[in-house]
């Protein structure tokens, strides 16, 4: 069994045993929320220096960090010996349009333009970012090419069928109708997959984060990953919290624009303990489906 590996940039990661925490604090404010290309690919190489060739599941920290995917996926799908799927459960569809640099909501744009990755999957979308509103802020031709496909509940998403778009975006009037229509999908379609999980597409009662929330319940992920037995190749796990403190003014702009509430300083031990019982939860999941490496 590989050896999770936990990249310690803003302290909100609990002790796992048998981990390897990787000290990487000098990091953070640079990457954190959003970053130029050319620092994530220069974190990308520094990982590569220090991260053993065969290592378990990735916890990346804080959502601010949810870009960091990007680098991990790049090197599964360079080491891939047939086309990689990868799976991403968030809340949001992290495909949004963003000019200036590599940003925890724009990832996923990228991830669908690498050559070696055939299908990239976002599972648990519930807010007005993929609404008829917002539609204009995704990026459009990898939803066009077949690359992606977002899944979503509660979400008017006839803007997309008139576009032409009506398979790549999946509409449901449930997140449970929604989460049902997604494991049937993976039932039928076994293939090497690299799996996200980005804990604010939970509900509230099983984990707390700073960024807007969606329905699904853990059980739903433990379900997904149990799907997936076999075919992991990769994995990262974010979505934790901590007290965020940008250097950057264009950083603490954006943040305030994407309303996040900072959690009280009281607060934050027993979200962060919340958090950590779900780590264990996914991990303990993830370790049983096996890792193929």
């Amino acid at each position: 069994m590989s050896a999770p590996v936990l990249l310690d940039l803003d302290d909100s990661l609990g002790t796992v045993p048998g981990a390897l925490r990787l000290p990487l604090h000098e990091w953070c404010d640079g990457l954190r929320f959003a970053c130029s290309l050319r620092r994530l690919r220069r974190f990308g190489a520094a990982l590569d220096r220090v991260l053993p060739a065969r290592h378990g599941t990735v916890l990346l920290g804080s959502g601010d960090f949810h870009h960091l995917s990007l680098p991990l996926i790049v090197r599964q799908a360079q080491r891939a010996q047939a086309p990689l799927r990868v799976v991403v459960f968030d809340n949001h569809p992290d495909n949004m349009r963003f000019p200036f640099a590599v940003h925890c909501g724009s990832w996923v744009w990228r991830v669908a333009a690498l050559p070696q990755v055939a299908r990239v999957g976002v599972v648990g979308i519930t807010p007005g970012d993929v609404g008829a509103a917002h539609a204009w802020e995704n990026h459009l031709r990898p939803l066009y090419r077949g690359k992606l496909r977002y899944w979503c509940s509660g979400v008017d998403v006839e803007w997309a069928r008139r576009l032409g778009l009506g398979r790549a975006v999946r509409g449901f009037g449930s997140s449970m109708e929604m989460i049902d229509a997604f494991l049937q999908h993976l039932r039928s379609t076994p293939m090497p997959t690299y799996l996200s999980l980005d804990k604010d597409v939970l509900d509230p009662q099983d984990a707390r984060t700073n960024w807007d929330q969606g329905e699904l319940r853990v059980p739903h992920l433990l379900t997904a990953i149990a799907y997936l037995h076999g075919q992991l190749l990769g994995s990262d796990i974010t979505g934790e919290v901590s007290q965020a403190r940008y250097p950057q003014w264009w950083k603490r702009r954006l943040a305030a624009l994407d309303a996040q509430p900072p959690p009280s300083p009281q607060a934050l031990p027993a979200w962060q303990a919340q958090q950590h019982e779900v780590n264990l939860r996914l991990l303990d999941a993830l370790a049983e489906a096996g890792l193929r490496r």
